[in-house]
């Protein structure tokens, strides 16, 4: 079957060949939805407080904003993306979807109990096996993981990373140290131990502002000041060498967009050649180092003209670093007709499957 999707328009009609979606998102109904999956130590804990699970999603996605769901992927009274079948109905079924990554941002980084948080990733992570990936063969997912602390991801990374259905372990692009940082190691080893790639999403909570410097008014503000976070994240990655101690590391950027990629190429470039020497482990330009170890999701695309756009993509210099994905059940512009139009041709198949296919192993 298919349906109209972006743009009202069929997907037959905009692509015929493969398609991977790297982004496609599973929301927890609710708390008592773990329970089966969590220790009854941690259920007595969930009701004698009366808890209804982290706050953290609702900040980054708020639930009546239109930017958290389109209004075609509201289903009534039930959370959006929160059962298969509703990505099933809304997604894959219509689309003829090959693969798709489900990612799960459930706040755990919000939760600041030592022992709770490493509780409720191991319960969001067997619930994700449980209700997605052993009931749908075309889906694959991030695992989560208590982001802030690190030997505590790690061991849950080590737990759960053999899965065959899991290809990613997801940190929240924001965080209260930059990603680069040596207390991070543990992440990135048990990632490359389990030849897992690191994503990063949107979302994250902090305890200080969601910007690199205060805190913003108003959410279409802090919305529209988001991809400052991936920039300060990536670039930091970059400079601290991350890239020389785990060679083999991967990532993947969701929820960014990609059209600042080439003039953040370029700047850091310009600076490194000034600077190089307080960082010699970078031992090439920059940019060359995000082109063999980062990829990137076009959702949101944000694209411009079309000949803007096709300048922009050259930027990049490489048909390697795009990968589709539809950011579900997010509301985005739909601009994947013109993407697709400012490609070259030989680049479309690996922006809709290929990177994808070669980048998550599937």
């Amino acid at each position: 079957m298919t349906t109209a999707l972006l743009s009202g328009t069929p997907r037959t009609k905009l692509w015929t060949g493969s398609v991977i979606d790297i982004d496609v998102h599973a929301n927890v109904p609710s708390i008592e939805s773990l329970f089966p999956y969590m220790e009854p130590v941690w259920v007595q804990a969930t009701e004698e407080r009366g808890w209804h699970g982290p706050t953290g999603p609702r900040y980054s996605y708020p639930p009546g904003a239109t930017t958290t769901a389109r209004p075609e992927w509201r289903h009534d009274g039930e959370e959006p993306a929160s059962k298969l079948r509703m990505l099933q109905t809304d997604l894959l079924d219509p689309w003829n979807v090959e693969k798709a990554i489900v990612n799960c941002y459930y706040g755990i980084d919000s939760l600041r109990h030592p022992d709770w948080a490493p509780a409720l990733a191991r319960a969001v992570n067997d619930w994700i096996i449980a209700e997605w990936l052993d009931k749908d063969p075309r889906l694959s997912a991030s695992l989560v993981i208590p982001a802030r602390d690190p030997l505590a991801a790690a061991a849950e990374i080590d737990r759960v990373g053999s899965h065959p259905g899991f290809v990613q372990v997801m940190l929240p692009v924001r965080s209260e140290r930059l990603y680069g940082q040596r207390i991070f190691y543990p992440i990135y080893e048990a990632a490359t131990r389990n030849d897992l790639v690191v994503g990063l999403q949107w979302g994250g909570t902090t305890e200080d502002a969601p910007s690199p410097t205060g805190y913003s008014s108003y959410y279409a503000e802090e919305y529209a000041a988001e991809t400052q976070l991936y920039l300060a994240q990536l670039t930091s990655m970059v400079f601290e060498g991350t890239f020389q101690k785990f060679p083999t590391l991967r990532v993947a950027v969701m929820e960014g967009g990609f059209t600042w990629v080439p003039m953040w190429g370029w700047s850091m470039n310009k600076k490194w050649k000034g600077l190089r020497r307080e960082t010699p482990w970078v031992d090439r330009l920059p940019f060359e180092i995000v082109r063999d170890h980062i990829r990137f999701s076009v959702a949101p695309s944000d694209l411009g003209t079309v000949e803007q756009s096709k300048r922009i993509v050259d930027w990049l210099g490489s048909d390697d670093l795009l990968m589709f994905a539809t950011d579900y059940p997010h509301r985005h512009d739909d601009q994947l007709e013109k993407l697709l139009e400012v490609v070259p041709a030989s680049m479309a198949p690996k922006l809709m499957s290929e990177t994808a296919r070669s980048w998550y192993r599937l």
